[in-house]
């Protein structure tokens, strides 16, 4: 067998070819980055390795033992971090993803980066959200708002806009500029740092499902006007927008406590709804 054959034959067994690709370079790079990211936080140990954990400079699995326990070569698994026109097949990327542990969130965002379907899950149909599904915030008592895919407010009712006056009452209802832009979002918001890296994670998570030159029209112009963003944003972290306690130092009402619930549409994925349930404050304290 000639050495050519040999890698043909080695292409074919790890899911990895080395065509042309659809991807564009940014795409490549961001799935590099990613990996690169998820890797280094990694615990040898909880991977079952214990012998070299003496000699290691830095922290997380190393190239080689990503590669290994995800059955592929070394070089192969380099060129996907070091953002080559590397192409991975759908099982394979699947098999990184398991041994990598990544959460729905993270297996969806690497999926989405990759332009590939993943084979253990359907990515539902998007559509336009219609004017009766619109109108829902305005059945609620309690603070509603619709987020559309870049996290912007198409809708929310008269306690949401009390509550969120200098965010909801701006030309731009944007999510990621009130929280890394606007002066007043470090007072209102508490526990901002936390919050703000809660925020981008979960945007990152659902950023997958937008128009491409938008979100990254969106990062860029954050990027440069936040120091915050930037340096967040380069952590790779990704969550599930699922809701849990918020709290608010609002400019009138003082200290409030809300348990957020978010939902998805199911027939039109890239807008959630929102919903604030008030909780008691106590000594003057959000619990």
């Amino acid at each position: 067998m000639t050495g050519r054959q040999a890698r043909y034959k080695t292409e074919i067994y790890t899911g990895i070819i080395t065509t042309m690709t659809k991807r564009t370079p940014e795409q490549s790079r961001a799935i590099g980055d990613f990996l690169r990211a998820r890797r280094t936080v990694l615990s040898p140990q909880d991977m079952g390795i214990f012998g070299t954990l003496s000699r290691r400079r830095t922290p997380g699995l190393r190239r080689e033992e990503a590669a290994a326990l995800c059955g592929i070569s070394t070089t192969w698994y380099t060129w996907l971090e070091q953002g080559r026109d590397v192409a991975c097949s759908a099982a394979t990327l699947a098999r990184i993803a398991s041994v990598f542990r990544f959460t729905p969130a993270e297996r969806t965002y690497l999926f989405a980066l990759a332009a590939l379907k993943d084979p253990f899950a359907a990515r539902p149909r998007t559509a336009a959200l219609p004017d009766s599904a619109r109108a829902l915030p305005l059945l609620v008592q309690a603070p509603c708002y619709i987020l559309d895919d870049l996290w912007t407010v198409c809708a929310a009712n008269d306690a949401a806009r009390h509550l969120f006056g200098p965010w909801l009452d701006g030309r731009d209802p944007n999510l990621l500029r009130f929280v890394f832009l606007a002066p007043e979002a470090r007072d209102f918001v508490e526990h901002w740092d936390s919050t703000a890296w809660r925020v981008l994670a979960e945007f990152r998570a659902d950023s997958v499902r937008a128009d491409a030159r938008q979100v990254e029209a969106l990062v860029a112009e954050l990027c440069a006007h936040s120091p915050a963003f930037a340096g967040l944003w380069q952590r790779q972290s990704v969550l599930t927008r699922e809701g849990g306690p918020r709290r608010f130092r609002h400019p009138t009402d003082g200290p409030l406590a809300f348990e957020q619930t978010t939902l998805r549409f199911s027939a039109w994925p890239d807008y959630r709804l929102v919903t604030l349930t008030p909780i008691t404050v106590t000594d003057g304290r959000a619990p």
